[in-house]
This record gives structure tokens, sequence and C-alpha cells, in this order.
């Protein structure tokens, strides 16, 4: 019985080597994402200052980056500066920055923005039922997806993103010819 019990166990053992095995050197946050190369929604969502409201619709023949975040989130917190930086460096090539403050008290997080930086053209908006975040299947924050001039989501980073990881994906969606979404990718922070 020892004898049976123990080549189960060196058997149970060995599967789980090969299984985790085989993850080991993939970066879960690499997924691909069902909507990266899905029409953006169009949905209509307030403006955090509760002044008016935005459409991404309105920034339609742009690229748009949209950045999911709070107040609470210490990677959207460490990533701020990064895309503020980028919102400006990109804010003349016709690139939009879109804020989608995701389960956070709206005074909490324009605290955080008051603190941190509103940027000069970063558009911040809430989403008060989940719409938005429901229609881009976040599965986690801080996320961002870009958007090309038609209206596709055609890259986005999961994690944390940094100015060099915005600037390779602008640059790509700038360089791709309208409506070409023959190229999505995903990175991971």
């Amino acid at each position: 019985m020892f004898i049976i019990s123990s080549s189960v166990i060196i058997v149970i053992g060995l599967m789980m080597v090969v299984v985790f095995g085989s993850r080991f050197g993939s970066d879960p946050n690499q997924s691909p994402s069902a909507v990266v190369s899905q029409q953006a929604p169009s949905m209509e969502l307030p403006l955090l200052t509760g002044q008016g409201s935005l459409s991404l619709d309105d920034f339609r023949g742009d690229v748009v980056a949209v950045n999911f975040w709070a107040s609470w989130c210490t990677a959207c917190r460490d990533e701020h500066d990064d895309l503020l930086a980028a919102e400006a460096f990109y804010d003349s090539r016709g690139v939009h920055f879109v804020g989608i403050s995701y389960e956070d008290r709206t005074e909490d997080a324009m605290a955080m923005l008051d603190e941190l930086g509103w940027g000069t053209g970063y558009h911040f908006v809430t989403d008060p039922d989940y719409q938005a975040a429901f229609s881009f299947g976040i599965r986690g924050i801080p996320e961002t997806f870009f958007i090309d001039r038609s209206g596709v989501i055609v890259s986005r980073i999961f994690g944390e993103s940094t100015f060099s990881m915005l600037s390779e994906a602008l640059d790509r969606v700038l360089a791709m010819p309208v409506g070409d979404t023959d190229t999505p990718s995903t990175v991971g922070a």
C-alpha cells in the first residue's frame, strides 16, 4: 500500500512540475484582451468635475488612450506622471487621453489629481454604472487601451505603464493607416 501511495504522490508531483513549469517565462499580464480589434464602445461618461460629459465618439479621427485608474491604486499613482508626460508629448499629434475613474469616490479621485496633476489636455471622467469597465472588459487597474483613428481598440497595457510603453504603443498606432487593425497587441507591466 505504501508503494502505491508513494507512486501516486510522485506522479502527481511530476504532473504539477510539468503544469507549473510550462507557465514559467510567460507573463499572465500579456494575455490577450477580447476587446482588442473591436470597435471602441460608444458611450457618454460624466466628467469627473461634474460639469458635462464626454463621448469617445467625439475623438473619431484621432488616436485615443483610455486609462482606467483609481486614487487608492498604488500602481495608478506610480504611472500618473508618465501618463501626463505622454499626454503633453502627444497632444500636438492628435492624441487624446481619457482617464476613467474606476470604483473610486469622486472627491478622492479629484484630490489625487489636485496632488499629482491634472495635465493640460487630459480628460477625466467617471464610470458610475461600470458601463465603460464592462464594455472594455477590464481585468484590473491600471489598464490602458489605445483606440485608432477609425475607432478600433488596437492595443492595451495591462498593469502599470511607463512613458516608454505608452510611446511605443502610441507610435505604433499613429503609424497605422486608418482602418488597419491587423496588428493588435497587449503589453503587460
